[in-house]
């Protein structure tokens, strides 16, 4: 076995615990971005949180989808009559926080926005639409608003439809074909040389927060009244114990 030098035999074992202590580090932890404080949310339960917080990303996702979808399809956002691109997503986003119609559409919007955006007649920002048709659906759900209070409430029943029809609107879009063959609005990419589902990703992203509010928001009663019947239950057990046979009797005597 060769003889190390003096030196690289003393700086070995630093360079193992150097090793060591790199493959032991924690991995980067992703940001986890909830609101911060304020004064509103004084009147607001943990469900009106839970609901604020799935509206705000599910806005944020169909912005990026607009973003996303605009860039692929430069022909939508002109043919809405808007100056830019970033004019056009700002007026179809504007509207959908505002609860606003869209001037183009008229009183279109949701489910019958969506159907418009697929319809092969139509000859309008088809990207815009689409997206204005889902936010407007979302804001449906929501009584129009984009934050609940003490006194809002939400029904399951809307949020799971609204999150099927997410899903059909995902698949049309993938594969709704126009008269020339050609897709009526570029996302998802599968090919030789690409492969784009980025667009798949963020969809199943507010499928997913939908489902999971319908179920919480069918629990919400019946465990406002399993909560009340254990604190009944629990009322008896939540009393001061003594530390010691003496100081019970002690504390028995008048």
């Amino acid at each position: 076995m060769p003889h190390l030098p003096q030196t690289a035999s003393r700086l070995l074992p630093l360079c193992l615990c150097g090793l060591l202590l790199a493959c032991s580090s924690p991995p980067g932890k992703k940001p986890v971005s909830g609101d911060g404080f304020s004064v509103e949310q004084l009147g607001q339960s943990d469900g009106n949180r839970v609901a604020n917080l799935t509206m705000r990303d599910n806005l944020d996702s169909l912005s990026l989808l607009l973003d996303k979808l605009y860039k692929r399809n430069p022909s939508s956002w002109r043919a809405g009559g808007a100056g830019s691109r970033d004019e056009a997503h700002r007026q179809i986003m504007e509207a959908i926080r505002l609860n606003q119609p869209l001037p183009a559409l008229g009183k279109v919007r949701a489910v019958a926005a969506l159907t418009t955006a697929f319809d092969p007649h139509f000859k309008g920002d088809r990207a815009g639409t689409l997206i204005y048709g889902l936010g407007s659906m979302l804001l449906d759900c929501y009584d129009g608003k984009t934050e609940h209070y003490l006194l809002d409430g939400l029904d399951a029943g809307k949020l799971a439809n609204a999150s099927y029809n997410v899903e059909v609107a995902a698949w049309l879009l993938s594969n709704r074909k126009g008269d020339d063959g050609k897709a009526m609005l570029r996302a998802n990419e599968l090919s030789d040389s690409e492969q784009n589902l980025s667009f798949e990703r963020e969809f199943g992203k507010i499928v997913g927060r939908l489902n999971l509010l319908a179920a919480f928001s069918d629990e919400k009663y019946r465990r406002a009244a399993i909560n009340y019947s254990q604190a009944l239950l629990g009322a008896p057990l939540l009393q001061f114990l003594p530390l010691d046979a003496a100081a019970a009797t002690a504390a028995t005597r008048p």
